[in-house]
């Protein structure tokens, strides 16, 4: 919490602030190391806010949700809580009392404030130790949840049945699916985005989630087939393992995005495949929200040593994604589980282990 503290009162020497607002879900918890202000998980920012200021750190809340955030969600972290009656409101009220009327700075739209979303989303790009290891396991548990489902899931289950059990999976564990796209047979080739339908399993399923606990998000696809996997399958699921592989290994501290994006559509070129690329985005830093942004050639960002990406480049019928923490020795590839069949892709000096589709 005292590195959280820090990075907000460096930025608010950097933005002249005299207080901080935090509302943002992502930004909520990475302040309190873990903390959930949101109500809806399909919420980008809570009703309750988290605000440093020179001399102390406050929690803003109404009365319906004050004891639940006091209890379970920053306890012992040294907050101290107002409270104000959800009939009433006062946030922004509380806020500017709290910033003896000076400037204040807040991650989401708020009267009186100036926005510093971009400012705080840099103070979080950098994983501390300890978010790595919380990133650490539930990238690991992400990953057996998709397996345990792969395994489980039979022809003539609709995608909609396929959700709910890999669903069943990640709650069981304390894990939030912040998305999840069930494709099947031909639909895996028509849509990119595949949200589930009642059409019933035949021959193939992509899984594909998006898997948050204590604010961070692990993103992973899987594909499953049920008989002899056909020729085509083979080609395009080898070609797009070969371009994942060259985003991860290129994803260095000190590379620039969007050279590591000009890598990956030079792998597309290479493995057969040129204009796939265009036909959905690669992917790009993550952490505390699914992608901060979507990197292109033109993205001038830095990558930095502890900082999340997960890329996924897809070829028409076939997808390859896992989280991965770049850095100074190499990715850590945090959603890979080791009981997945693999590929080993050679890039340059560097072997890349991509998960195969699993052939029941």
């Amino acid at each position: 919490m005292r590195a959280k503290e820090r990075r907000a009162r460096d930025l608010m020497d950097r933005e002249g602030l005299d207080a901080l607002a935090v509302c943002g879900s992502g930004n909520f918890a990475w302040l309190t190391c873990g903390g959930s202000n949101y109500i809806s998980i399909a919420s980008e920012s809570g009703p309750t806010a988290a605000v440093i200021t020179r001399g102390g750190k406050y929690i803003v809340c109404d009365n319906i949700e004050s004891p639940r955030i006091a209890d379970e969600e920053v306890g012992g972290l040294g907050f101290e809580i107002h409270e104000f009656a959800w009939y009433e409101g006062g946030r922004e009220r509380i806020i500017s009392k709290l910033a003896s009327g000076g400037t204040i700075g807040s991650d989401v739209p708020m009267e009186g404030a100036r926005d510093v979303a971009s400012a705080v989303q840099s103070c979080r790009r950098i994983l501390t130790e300890a978010e790595i290891e919380r990133y650490k396991w539930l990238g690991a548990n992400a990953g057996e949840c998709l397996s345990l489902a792969c395994r489980e899931i039979e022809p003539g289950n609709t995608e909609h049945e396929i959700a709910g059990l890999l669903g069943r999976y990640l709650y069981a564990r304390g894990i939030v699916p912040t998305l999840a796209l069930i494709g099947t047979d031909e639909r895996i080739s028509r849509y990119r985005h595949p949200q589930p339908t009642d059409r019933k399993l035949q021959r193939v399923a992509m899984l594909v989630i998006g898997a948050r606990r204590w604010g961070l998000i692990a993103s992973a696809t899987r594909m499953v087939h049920f008989g002899p996997l056909p020729a085509e399958l083979r080609r395009r699921h080898d070609a797009v393992t070969r371009v994942d592989a060259a985003l991860i290994a290129a994803t260095k501290p000190g590379a620039r995005m969007g050279d590591i994006f000009r890598l990956g559509m030079d792998a597309y070129a290479q493995a057969g495949f040129p204009g796939e690329w265009k036909l959905h985005h690669q992917g790009g830093p993550t952490g505390y929200r699914a992608r901060d942004f979507l990197v292109n050639e033109t993205t001038d960002a830095v990558a930095a040593a502890n900082q999340a990406f997960a890329w996924n480049p897809s070829i028409t019928g076939a997808k390859s994604e896992d989280t991965i923490i770049a850095t100074s020795s190499g990715p850590i590839i945090l959603s890979a589980s080791d009981d997945w069949p693999k590929i080993e892709v050679e890039i340059g000096d560097a072997t890349i282990a991509r998960p195969d589709v699993m052939v029941r």
